[in-house]
């Protein structure tokens, strides 16, 4: 893993497309802001692990129409 320090308004850059920026630092929250293109999908990591919770559901079968439709909402 890489640790980088940064200050408000600093950005890092992933590739050439993705750039990151600190927005606000209040406590122990940072808000960041994510320039990337449409076709890079961004996600909260817990929000991408209920997604693949979810295709992994979906292609073994388990999946019922309830849980589908409470995805959905």
């Amino acid at each position: 893993m890489l640790a980088l320090t940064r200050k408000i308004n600093e950005s890092i850059m992933i590739g050439n497309d993705v750039e990151i920026t600190i927005l606000d630092i209040k406590g122990d929250q940072v808000k960041l802001g994510i320039n990337a293109p449409k076709s890079v999908p961004v996600y909260r990591k817990e929000i991408y692990v209920q997604i693949l919770e979810s295709n992994k559901e979906a292609v073994e079968g388990n999946a019922s129409v309830d849980a589908l439709n409470k995805l959905l909402k």
